[in-house]
């Protein structure tokens, strides 16, 4: 070690995996190659030999190109219960110089195998805490890996499934092709105030990380995730930024007028005699025939609201426009907008939106 060992950061985990095969993923070159990176990230190249004074390679390629080398040599091996080797960066957020030392401890508990990691040798605080995020994002793909439910393990919506934003969550996901959980539980429950401190759904977690506001979550699956971009890549600088426009249009606007003040008015009537305030709903139709026109017009003759493929805009619309369809007002204002029509049309054919259709009640 060439710095003294004045920082560290301790994690644990439970995998759903023997702990053979949780030492074996440490130690096995394929198996690096599978798991040991970041999300968003891929494993280029693994080597490993795995013996005491054997020394691992690992090179980690970012979606924009840049690649990250760690390595390192192996200085205790226990199978299957205890392991340990320097780490230091040949490329990445610390100078090569600064060897550091990570130790795993295994223990067999409840089925699985409970992961203890210690990396020491920190020379400063900083370089430490940006380790952290790092290690808790490979440590979800090492349950990915070796979890019998894949990335279900670790990924869980936390919201009721029949909010909007939840659905629009879950299409990513679906979109994406990631398997996940749900944990349905209403607004400003226990469960979603554990990760938001104003109560609000959907979170999502994956593993130790957490994530509240839908397009802040939206943005984390398209980043930590393989599958087609949802941010309308294919229709370059113009398409990404026409696509921020709808999803701000839709989270600023429609959203207000056409659920808190039409759809959730019939859903939670507040008025007289448990009906409806008409007042209330009066006064947002104006508001929502006017947005409607707004997407009739950017919808024209394609089937999506940004160039010819699906789009986060798309997401955030489709399961607001499944509730404004489903009363009197709504379904009228539908009917003077055919692109927006034959658009939800072609949204409603999609796995993403059939294996999300709440149930009413």
């Amino acid at each position: 070690m060439t710095q003294a060992a004045t920082f560290h950061l301790e994690m644990d985990r439970f995998i759903r995996a023997p702990r053979e095969k949780v030492f074996d993923a440490f130690t096995s070159q394929a198996a690096l190659s599978e798991w040991h990176c970041p999300r968003g990230m891929h494993v280029l190249e693994a080597s490993a030999d795995a013996r005491v004074g054997g020394r691992y390679r690992i090179v980690m390629g970012g979606r924009d190109g840049a690649r990250h080398i760690v390595g390192g040599e192996y200085q205790a091996i226990d199978r299957a219960d205890f392991l340990a080797y320097t780490w230091f960066w040949e490329t990445g957020p610390m100078p090569p110089q600064i060897k550091t030392l990570i130790e795993v401890t295994l223990t067999a508990k409840d089925g699985g195998t409970h992961l203890h990691m210690r990396h020491s040798g920190f020379p400063e605080a900083g370089q430490r805490d940006s380790h952290m995020g790092g290690w808790q994002s490979v440590f979800n793909r090492l349950s990915d890996f070796l979890d019998p439910e894949g990335s279900a393990g670790s990924v869980t919506v936390i919201g009721d499934p029949r909010s909007s934003y939840c659905r629009t969550v879950r299409m990513a996901l679906a979109e994406k092709g990631v398997a996940y959980k749900l944990q349905p539980v209403p607004p400003h429950s226990p469960e979603v105030l554990a990760h938001s401190p104003f109560g609000r759904i959907p979170v999502l977690s994956d593993g130790p990380l957490s994530f509240y506001e839908t397009r802040a979550i939206l943005a984390y699956i398209e980043e930590a995730f393989e599958g087609p971009s949802l941010l309308a890549r294919q229709a370059g600088a113009i398409g990404h930024a026409r696509c921020e426009q709808w999803i701000s249009l839709i989270n600023c606007h429609a959203y207000d007028a056409m659920v808190r003040r039409y759809v959730l008015q019939y859903i939670f009537p507040k008025g007289e005699n448990g009906q409806p305030e008409r007042a209330v709903i009066d006064a947002a139709l104006p508001e929502i025939a006017t947005q409607l026109g707004a997407f009739d017009e950017a919808y024209g003759n394609r089937d999506y609201l940004v160039g010819t493929a699906m789009s986060m805009a798309d997401l955030f619309l489709a399961p607001i426009l499944a509730y404004v369809g489903m009363f009197p007002e709504g379904a009228a204002l539908l009917e003077k907008c055919p692109n927006v029509r034959r658009a939800q049309a072609v949204m409603r054919e999609r796995p993403s939106f059939v294996a999300t259709q709440p149930q009413m009640g």
